[in-house]
């Protein structure tokens, strides 16, 4: 914290504020002594601090000897930064991820993975063989059955070994992505760019930190070397912003290669049913798709598992008729020395066709990213019992019909059709191929989210199609964004090979991002043995580097494309996350001191008017130098004053209960208050503005009450220290009923009141019978009364109309990064009361510059 800034932060839920002789003093006003302000505790040691009794010194050091290794790791600061004594209430009380699914439950939710995570991947034996062989032209049956061993081993060894049974398992409390990961390990390391971390974040209730046994050094030394190095914290985020660019781009090709390749198969099968034709439809589905986006997927989900159950069925079934009519030794490709074989005869074009081989995953980075609407399990089962079984049928049959058919490559799968099944297949091709483009829109809706919530993307409008289902969003810039690419690409391609040119890069990009991302987890958390973790990347690294210089070899046929739309997005995100920073920083440095705060008196040097003022801001702690400007400003300041921040934490969701966090700014005749609003990246900000508000107040009132129950409780337990000197003695560094006062009221209630303060006798104090209750303390009675006329006279939004520039000594690169790209970002962003639709008239704005 820098010199000068607020020194608000309280040593435990004690409340203590800092004088302007460089003491603390209660929130009564009351000075206590240094020594006693400072106690150090962590979480564990707070959990175990119920059972002190007359050997409370034994126990203490005790306690510090076992939990020594645990606080190295975690890094816990001496001093606490608890906002309110809610952030712990609650903490435990939603099993987010903890409730045992049943059997039907999970298998109902396998069907549904069906219609949502494998339609891309489903729907590749439409262009897979295709494309392959086009590079490799088929000369003999090593060419069939080589590309048949790459296909199903391919298959078995990227989707089915490292996603089914490793990946899946590094989710956040049910959530998968590039941002889960990058959001997993951000609560295990200190590795965000942006400093609003807080210790009390680890009390939400899906944050469940989970620290590594003593014996695994090697996890520290992970630790210690992102915490310590910015250029590692940027590596890091640098692969996740890339990955999820590149899910991006993957969502721009996806909806064009699947729709033509299920619009082509009219080609000889209609007469004149040309290129162009095939354009046109393509076209045509395409503006269908994206019209009905604004409608939510919820309307039709329920169609979505049925069709793609109807088209893995078809794909099986066909798959086994052209096994038996045509050639059944194909079965001999599931010995790999054809690989080798393959290789062997062709060479560089080998390589080549293996771009074309990756096409047959593409969609397996969806296993994880759509794991937060289901269950792990539920996608193992359908994988296992029906994804991977017929998609290596469909193949096999394939490869069967070509060879005694090997000159029908280009419309391999729908020449090798029954011709009285035609027209059923393709129209359930049709709607597989839609489906599967939808599944891909709304992976980069979800993805555009995570960014913004995690503040890596501008803000732009999203539109929550469903009132049930959370994720169900809609993002109008991108949707039609992505809709005049698609369109873009159709016309200028006209061709499925030529589109499966630029499809892969993308996917294969992502799936090394997650190998990355996945071998830190092992390393930091899982606690893997060193050598499986070696062997994580060394497999499945080595694999995905060959295809991805196979897939980088055409570049110039148009893999330049997703690279372009990649990095694009990637700059977006980078020069957003960078400006962010900095203007973070700037605030920082900017903020204003308490000791001047405490100079100007309970009036703020100006005339106090009833109301609430909500100053937004995004310091997590501090006074922020937009109030000295409303403070010279606005000719009279509100009788209530909150500092609000909206703060993403790394979860997926933070449950309502423990939304806001307190802390009282001055003294009580101030009435002013810091609160944080906390957010997961996958939460829902559609609450109206009357809603915030009164959550807001409702939290508020809480927080007092409590701060009021923990002064009687103070009260009690000094009176105990008194009545026994000779305890606290015994252990200087934790005084008897310290560690006790660090445990929340609410928590030890629920923990039946058994916990709350140690005793030489083993026994509970109670409150001494002329301690005043709650309900007659005149001044929480006081408080309460102002606050609720302050709310009564309405609420007004004081903001900062922020230019951000760089600095005059700044290099040229920083000065046009800052000064155009992310001025340009900024202006044209939507603001932050737009989320809850503030009307313009409860608004005031103070221009603000930060130099950066």
């Amino acid at each position: 914290m820098d010199d000068g800034g607020i020194q608000e932060e309280p040593p435990s839920t004690r409340f203590l504020t800092p004088t302007r002789s460089g003491g603390t003093r209660w929130v009564d006003g009351s000075e206590v002594d240094s020594s006693e302000s400072t106690p150090s505790w962590s979480l564990e040691d707070e959990r175990s601090a119920g059972g002190v009794s007359s050997n409370g010194g034994a126990a203490a050091a005790s306690r510090v000897s076992s939990g020594a290794f645990r606080r190295r790791f975690g890094k816990r600061p001496r001093r606490v930064d608890s906002l309110d004594v809610e952030s712990m209430n609650v903490r435990g009380a939603h099993g987010h991820s903890s409730k045992e699914i049943s059997m039907l439950s999970t298998l109902a939710m396998a069907f549904q993975t069906l219609g949502v995570v494998y339609g891309d991947m489903g729907t590749s034996p439409l262009y897979v063989f295709s494309d392959v062989f086009s590079k490799v032209p088929i000369k003999s049956e090593v060419e069939i059955l080589g590309a048949l061993s790459l296909v199903m081993y391919t298959i078995a060894l990227i989707p089915f070994a490292k996603y089914v049974f490793i990946v899946l398992k590094a989710n956040d409390n049910g959530e998968g992505g590039t941002f889960a990961l990058y959001s997993l390990i951000c609560r295990y390391a200190k590795v965000s760019l942006l400093p609003n971390q807080q210790r009390v974040d680890e009390d939400i209730s899906s944050f469940r930190l989970k620290l590594p046994t003593p014996e695994l050094e090697r996890a520290i030394s992970v630790k210690d070397c992102l915490e310590k190095k910015p250029l590692f914290k940027n590596i890091l985020l640098f692969l996740v912003l890339m990955g999820t660019s590149m899910v991006i781009g993957d969502g721009i090709l996806t909806p064009s290669m699947s729709v033509m390749s299920a619009v082509s198969g009219l080609q000889g099968q209609v007469p004149g049913f040309d290129t162009n034709a095939v354009v046109i439809v393509s076209i045509v589905v395409l503006l269908l798709l994206f019209s009905v986006q604004r409608f939510g997927t919820g309307k039709v989900g329920f169609m979505f598992a049925p069709i793609l159950a109807l088209w893995f069925i078809n794909l099986g079934s066909i798959g086994i008729y052209n096994l038996v009519k045509y050639d059944i030794s194909v079965v001999r490709a599931f010995n790999p020395v054809y690989i080798y074989l393959f290789f062997e005869t062709n060479g560089i074009k080998a390589w080549s066709a293996l771009g074309g081989c990756v096409l047959c995953i593409t969609g397996a980075e969806a296993m994880f990213a759509d794991l937060g609407h289901f269950s792990v399990k539920s996608i193992q089962v359908a994988f296992t019992a029906v994804v991977f079984p017929c998609l290596l049928i469909a193949y096999m049959g394939q490869a069967a019909f070509l060879m005694k058919n090997p000159l029908v490559v280009e419309r391999i799968f729908y020449d090798s059709v029954p011709g009285v099944l035609f027209w059923p297949v393709f129209v359930i091709a049709t709607l597989a191929a839609m489906i599967a483009s939808q599944a891909m829109i709304s992976a980069t809706f979800s993805c555009i989210k995570q960014a913004m919530a995690l503040g890596c993307f501008p803000r732009i409008k999203i539109i929550h199609t469903s009132k049930k289902v959370m994720g169900q969003i809609y993002i109008p810039v991108m949707n039609w964004f992505l809709m005049v690419m698609c369109i873009i690409i159709v016309a200028t391609f006209r061709s499925t090979n030529d589109i499966a040119n630029a499809y892969g890069i993308a996917e294969v990009g992502v799936m090394m991002v997650s190998t990355a991302l996945v071998t830190l987890v092992m390393l930091l958390i899982w606690q893997t043995n060193l050598f499986l973790v070696l062997c994580f990347p060394i497999l499945f690294g080595a694999v995905e580097f060959v295809y991805l210089t196979a897939v980088l070899s055409k570049i110039q046929e148009g893999g330049w494309l997703p690279l372009a739309f990649s990095s694009l997005f990637l700059c977006i995100m980078y020069t957003w996350n960078y400006g962010s920073v900095l203007k973070y920083q700037s605030e920082m440095r900017g903020k204003i001191s308490l000791d001047f705060i405490l100079d100007l008196g309970a009036t703020l040097g100006t005339v106090r008017v009833p109301g609430i003022g909500l100053v937004y801001n995004e310091l997590v702690q501090g006074i922020p130098s937009i109030f000295g400007q409303l403070l010279v400003t606005l000719p009279a300041m509100h009788s209530t004053i909150v500092f609000v921040c909206i703060k993403y934490v790394p979860v997926p969701y933070v449950p309502l209960e423990e939304r806001f966090l307190f802390r009282r700014v001055g003294q009580k005749d101030y009435h002013m208050f810091r609160s944080v609003a906390r957010y997961g990246y996958k939460d829902v900000r559609k609450e109206d503005h009357g809603f915030f508000e009164q959550l807001l107040v409702e939290s508020l009132e809480k927080f007092l009450r409590r701060e009021a129950q923990e002064i009687a409780l103070e009260a009690s337990t000094m009176e105990a220290e008194r009545d026994d000197i000779s305890v606290v003695s015994e252990v200087p560094q934790t005084p008897a009923g310290d560690g006790d006062l660090q445990t929340p009221l609410l928590s030890d209630q629920r923990s039946g009141d058994n916990n709350r303060m140690a005793a030489t006798d083993g026994s509970d104090p109670v409150l001494p019978s002329s301690s005043m209750s709650l309900e007659e303390d005149p001044g929480l009675e006081y408080e309460l009364s102002a606050l609720r006329e302050a709310m009564a006279s309405g609420f007004t939004y004081l903001l900062a109309h922020g230019d951000v520039r760089a600095r005059k000594e700044s290099v040229f690169t920083k000065k046009f990064v800052i000064n155009y790209f992310y001025a340009f970002l900024r202006r044209n962003c939507r603001a932050g009361t737009a989320t809850l639709k503030v009307p313009h008239s409860n608004i005031m704005r103070v221009g603000m510059t930060y130099m950066v």
